[in-house]
């Protein structure tokens, strides 16, 4: 079961942000409190009522008054401000008797453990994760620590005629409902935040679920997470459209990181797709690393980590360093047709480039045939869920990414113990171990793509180690070549349902 973390904080920066409120000039007219804080005197300022680049990343209320020398010298440096206009050192008045509260029943699955589970509180009594689900389900609990003083109100202060109307739906954009989670009553828009939004969220969703996170909206389940901040930095400059790869989705400018990257780039096309880049910016799925670029191909990092795990040997071989892989361990286009046992550990650089780009499997018992689990690198990891891909059955979570691939271990072996996930075959080693595969059933169309021949099969109706990252619905049956290829070798299958 997912739980989110409440970061009340980052609430309350939130409708600061909306209503426009100012910060006082000058520093003694702020009541900083003390140094009580478990963060106090770390460099972030962690007092919820102040917002800027000097705070930290999460925020909670219980912090309120209690980091006084961070905030205050952030406050003095400029990097924070006072996001409402008086100096509160407490939270918003709270009801003065649990008799003005609906604490609900006791229909939680962790009702009755000591913890309060209702996300519309906060406190020392909270639970350490929270989910949406269990509002209104703990009632004893959360009453029994709101007596002590243990708990307090979240949501006190922020209801009728709050500062959130200041920001009526009308003045929201909020797209259309192309997303593949439309219409399922939750908002999967990341611009929002609250308790009406999907556990997982990404920013291929932005303005694509509209009915669900209106509705939320209105029914004040969500609120807008930020002020729209697409104003690019003035250093940065973007460059043009001239590149061939323009306006295909993907930044394809080496200048830039991240999983809105294209997989393979040039420095051919530094300032040259200036639209993707932009947008991937604004949309932060990309940052801006350095002026001059660098010329790369990215490999999944999963692919790096069990490339890391095999010994390829040395160069010693007279064939190594010349673009085939001489190693007899290894079979694919990528290997010489006739190689000699001499070879056997001795043209590492060229196998380990040719396995990494796809073109070579390893056929030799040297290396370890068991599933690789990964680790739990995860931000879902050891949320009863499983999370990567490679999976599949009832315990699989409802979104996935890339990102998460040998991600979540821990998740993904418990739940394949217990029967509710197994190994898609495609991703067991042994899978590979018996190609080549017969493609003469499976129609691979043509190589009208503009990915065909990279060595990586970019037709979506593929899965599996060979398969790229990102796919678009226009290179269906438009990769002919390298997915045949890949099929043959045994390291992606048609999706089921796929022809």
């Amino acid at each position: 079961m997912i739980k989110t973390r409440l970061a009340v904080g980052t609430a309350l920066s939130t409708l600061a942000v909306l209503v426009g409120m100012s910060a006082p000039t000058l520093a003694q007219d702020i009541d900083f409190g003390d140094d009580t804080s478990e963060w106090a005197n770390d460099g972030e300022c962690d007092d919820p009522r102040f917002t800027g680049s000097g705070m930290a990343a999460e925020l909670e209320d219980v912090d309120i008054g209690k980091d006084a020398t961070d905030c205050r010298a952030a406050f003095d440096a400029g990097t924070i401000t006072l996001i409402s206009g008086g100096t509160p050192a407490t939270p918003p008045p709270l009801p003065t008797t649990d008799t003005d509260i609906d604490f609900g029943d006791d229909s939680s699955e962790w009702a009755n453990d000591g913890e309060c589970d209702d996300m519309r509180f906060t406190g020392t009594g909270m639970a350490a994760e929270l989910e949406d689900v269990d509002t209104g389900r703990d009632a004893t609990d959360c009453r029994t620590l709101y007596d002590a003083g243990e708990i307090t109100l979240v949501e006190a202060g922020v209801s009728a005629g709050s500062s959130l109307d200041a920001a009526p739906a009308s003045d929201i954009d909020f797209g259309d409902d192309t997303s593949p989670w439309a219409k399922d009553g939750e908002c999967d828009d990341p611009r929002f935040t609250g308790r009406g939004m999907a556990e997982a969220l990404e920013d291929a969703d932005i303005g694509k679920d509209a009915t669900d996170c209106r509705e939320a909206f209105e029914a004040g389940d969500i609120t807008l997470a930020s002020e729209s901040d697409t104003a690019e930095p003035a250093e940065i400059d973007f460059g043009d459209d001239s590149s061939e790869w323009a306006k295909d989705e993907e930044c394809d400018d080496p200048r830039f990181s991240g999983h809105g990257m294209a997989g393979a780039l040039s420095d051919e096309n530094i300032l040259r797709d200036a639209t993707d880049c932009r947008n991937a910016f604004n949309d932060g799925t990309i940052t801006f690393v350095g002026e001059g670029g660098s010329t790369s191909t990215a490999a999944p990092a999963w692919l790096e980590a069990i490339a890391g795990r095999i010994d390829f040997g040395d160069d010693s071989s007279d064939w190594a360093n010349d673009g085939e892989c001489d190693d007899p361990d290894f079979v694919g286009p990528g290997a010489v047709s006739a190689p000699s046992d001499d070879d056997r550990m001795r043209d590492a650089s060229d196998c380990r480039a040719a396995f990494i780009a796809g073109t070579v499997t390893l056929m030799s018992t040297s290396a370890s045939t068991d599933f690789d689990y990964g680790s739990d690198f995860s931000e879902w990891a050891n949320d009863g869920q499983c999370d990567d891909w490679r999976f599949t059955g009832p315990g699989m979570a409802k979104k996935l990414s890339a990102d998460d691939v040998l991600g979540d271990a821990s998740d993904c072996r418990m739940l394949e113990e217990e029967g509710q996930v197994s190994i898609k075959p495609v991703y067991q080693p042994s899978y590979a171990l018996n190609g080549p595969y017969d493609s003469s059933d499976v129609d691979f169309g043509d190589n009208s793509s503009s990915y065909a021949n990279d060595n990586i099969c970019d037709d979506p109706r593929f899965e599996g180690p060979g398969v790229a990252t990102t796919l678009l619905d226009s290179d269906r049956r438009a990769d002919a070549a390298d997915c045949r290829a890949a099929y043959e070798e045994g390291t992606i299958v048609l999706r089921d349902g796929e022809a």
